[in-house]
């Protein structure tokens, strides 16, 4: 295979303006998105000192999508999605300039800040169900995999820039300027949006309220490849998350040494953006199933031998590879979601999905540190690995259409 077909595919890029300009705004939107992630937990830390204050800022930010999201996927199916994205993005940068405002003036206290920050999680949670039709109404199916690898490696390329230019922003200007770059970055991304034809469901629009809410619920236990597809995500969250592990481990195997750990998430991006930089293969494959499953079980086991390596180069590059695999299980999760789900129930279904990336790694960090408690980081960490090897292993002999490239492209939804 040439260098070229070896690479990330720019297919969309080359035959889509629209998505052109969608990837352009949600690119610099994630920038500004990381870039108040550490200003709000810089700023909570230096006005309380305290790490139960830092941890309700996680709260904060997961609550409302989490108790808010099948819902907000819901009225997605019911609108022309177009402008529920926009109006989510013009709520996300109004709740970016009250952060600003509050930053110049420093008179709001933090429990007003965590507010804010719930406030803009919220109109996100109702901005990603609509976003979640973009790509497979825009673009060719043979395509949508590739615009998920592009969409990935730009976040995971922001997830490195980020937190390293807010860190410099917030030591020459200060908080208040940090979130109104934020707010701006916005809109871009209503730009990128704005020149979008109107997109309202096709097909029954969703029942209001509840009732809708439930209905998307009810298609995610009939569909069985995008069921499967979720309960793998979950299996390699919160089986084997490994975040809320790395000090300790990091205390037990390397020497305390805070270089070390420092590392250790850099690590993860960079295994991710690697692995969507040369995902063109896999994006072609048009098998998504298998490629999830194999993805993910190599997380897993990645999360095994780091935590058996007593070399620090080589439990980094252990966690490059871990950082990989979970970029192509991601990749490969949401295009299943995108292309096996019909367009009316698309919304739901992708909250659901926002949901379980959300709740699974929260989750994981607790059932990690839990086990940590009882036992030692290290064997938190392999144990972990291991239950997510043999979960996957699981999902794969139970569901055998998530593996073959033959299912079709939707099942009907369960009454």
């Amino acid at each position: 295979m040439s260098l070229a077909g070896s690479l990330l595919d720019l297919r969309p890029l080359r035959t889509s303006p629209v998505f052109r300009r969608l990837l352009i705004g949600r690119t610099v939107s994630v920038l500004g998105g990381f870039m108040t992630m550490v200003t709000v937990m810089y700023q909570v830390w230096d006005r309380t000192h305290s790490t139960a204050w830092t941890g309700a800022v996680g709260l904060a930010q997961a609550l409302p999508l989490v108790g808010f999201g099948l819902f907000a996927g819901a009225w997605a199916d019911r609108a022309d999605r177009r402008r529920v994205y926009l109006a989510a993005t013009v709520g996300q940068a109004v709740c970016s300039l009250a952060l600003a405002v509050q930053g110049f003036t420093g008179h709001v206290p933090v429990a007003g800040v965590l507010l804010l920050v719930a406030a803009q999680s919220a109109f996100g949670a109702l901005g990603a169900p609509a976003a979640g039709v973009f790509l497979p109404r825009l673009l060719p199916k043979d395509q949508v995999a590739a615009g998920l690898a592009l969409q990935q490696v730009t976040s995971q390329s922001m997830m490195l820039l980020g937190p390293a230019l807010a860190g410099v922003l917030l030591g020459w200007f200060g908080i208040g300027v940090c979130y109104l770059l934020d707010a701006l970055s916005f809109g871009l991304a209503f730009y990128g949006a704005f020149g979008l034809p109107p997109l309202p469901p096709e097909g029954t629009p969703a029942r209001p309220g509840l009732r809708g809410a439930l209905d998307g619920l009810r298609f995610l236990a009939g569909h069985r490849v995008v069921r499967g597809a979720l309960i793998t995500d979950l299996a390699a969250t919160v089986l084997s998350f490994p975040v809320s592990l790395f000090p300790l481990v990091n205390a037990e195997r390397f020497g305390d040494e805070p270089r070390t750990l420092g590392l250790f998430l850099s690590a993860l991006a960079v295994g991710g953006v690697a692995a969507t930089a040369l995902s063109g293969p896999l994006t072609r494959l048009a098998r998504p199933g298998s490629v999830m499953l194999c993805a993910s079980a190599g997380w897993g086991a990645a999360l095994v031998l780091f935590g058996l390596s007593t070399s620090p180069w080589l439990g980094l590059a252990l966690l490059v590879l871990a950082g990989a695999a979970d970029a192509v299980a991601v990749v490969s999760r949401s295009t299943i979601v995108q292309t096996r789900t019909p367009d009316a129930l698309l919304g739901r279904v992708t909250a659901a999905e926002q949901i379980v990336g959300q709740a699974g790694p929260s989750l994981g960090n607790v059932r990690g540190g839990l086990v940590a408690g009882w036992t030692s980081g290290v064997t938190a960490l392999v144990a972990g690995g291991a239950l997510c090897v043999l979960a996957v292993a699981a999902v794969a002999t139970t569901t055998p259409e998530l593996r073959d490239r033959k299912t079709p492209a939707t099942e009907p939804a369960v009454p």
